[in-house]
């Protein structure tokens, strides 16, 4: 090589490796389902935190609480649009699009631990078929979490399904207002930013709002004093969706650390929401104002043949909901679930 072909290599790849440190970082808003003084968005924050560390600058992401910057039944259509860069958002919100996402996001009943749940997601299919609902969305699935079972809120004593009948009670859309509709309460959709008052003046009586740790966290057992633990209905997924046009932008190996850093978060934040659940029943135990209430084995299982109706009703709903519940139930009973 000559000395001008040399000089010319030289300043290429200078040029190149200058372009690549001037690039302007990748900057996202995500919006999440938490809400603000949740035990996990502290969690969600350094994770986003940790993944411009990992990618030297290069992803700039600052996660956002609950209807922060839109309306939490929007986010779909908001990152659809570009409004927001990404959601971490329960899928059962976006069922009015497809009923398949509330059976998919929320199979109410079907998981009596959290971790069922991921390994239908990551070793299952689940993550795969989620990919697939959410393309005509313009946006591509990162990973998904599930942070447990969720605990219920009550300002009245509710030992079993025959209690639920007339309840009215906030549950969000899809499946979890459908089960419940079945087992003969009232449902009523709203932001969890509107629980509270709601409880504390009547509006509800009761609540599916988060896990136990979340729920105590934001004084809902100041106003429903009977909270249901453990929890014995919801397991609700969170997605990390992003802007397909974002996701495109970004290098393979951003794209790789994204998504293992999510699936990470997904396992260990399991592990940080359940130590902060059994901290809070130990505070909520001592508490004399309220009473803790554990549904026996008996009605767990009648609320499942209840949510398994549901679920088999959702599959006719759509040709999505179909492929849905026959990838859910064939796992279930392939790993002795159902």
């Amino acid at each position: 090589m000559n000395i001008i072909s040399k000089l010319t290599t030289g300043i290429a790849v200078a040029t190149l490796a200058t372009g690549m440190a001037m690039a302007d970082p990748i900057k996202m808003t995500i919006q999440s389902s938490s809400l603000p003084g949740d035990p996990d968005l502290p969690i969600l924050e350094a994770w986003a935190a940790d993944v411009g560390v990992m990618t030297d600058g290069r992803l700039d992401i600052t996660v956002v609480p609950e209807d922060a910057v839109v309306r939490y039944d929007t986010m779909l259509e908001s990152v659809q649009a570009g409004v927001l860069e990404g959601q971490i958002a329960a899928p059962g919100y976006w069922s009015g699009n497809d009923p398949a996402f509330g059976l998919i996001g929320n199979t109410v009943g079907a998981w009596s631990d959290p971790i069922q749940a991921l390994d239908y997601i990551y070793a299952g299919g689940g993550l795969e078929l989620m990919q697939e609902l959410v393309a005509p969305y313009n946006q591509h699935v990162v990973g998904v979490g599930c942070p447990g079972v969720e605990a219920f809120v009550s300002n009245r004593q509710l030992n079993g399904v025959d209690d639920l009948k007339g309840l009215k009670l906030r549950a969000p859309e899809g499946m979890v207002s459908a089960v419940f509709a079945a087992a003969g309460a009232a449902p009523v959709s709203m932001s969890l930013s509107e629980v509270f008052v709601a409880i504390d003046k009547g509006v509800i009586d009761a609540s599916d709002v988060a896990g136990f740790a979340t729920n105590h966290a934001e004084g809902f057992h100041d106003v429903a004093r009977y909270p249901v633990y453990p929890g014995f209905h919801s397991t609700t997924l969170q997605a990390l969706t992003v802007n397909q046009k974002i996701w495109d932008k970004m290098t393979p190996a951003d794209q790789v650390i994204l998504a293992t850093s999510y699936k990470a978060l997904a396992y260990s934040l399991r592990a940080e929401i359940d130590k902060a659940d059994r901290a809070a029943v130990a505070v909520a135990e001592a508490d004399p104002e309220i009473t803790i209430v554990n549904w026996s084995l008996e009605e767990r299982a009648k609320f499942r043949g209840i949510a398994q109706e549901v679920w088999a009703d959702f599959a006719t709903r759509s040709p999505a909901s179909q492929k849905v519940f026959d990838s859910i139930t064939g796992y279930l009973m392939a790993n002795g679930l159902m």
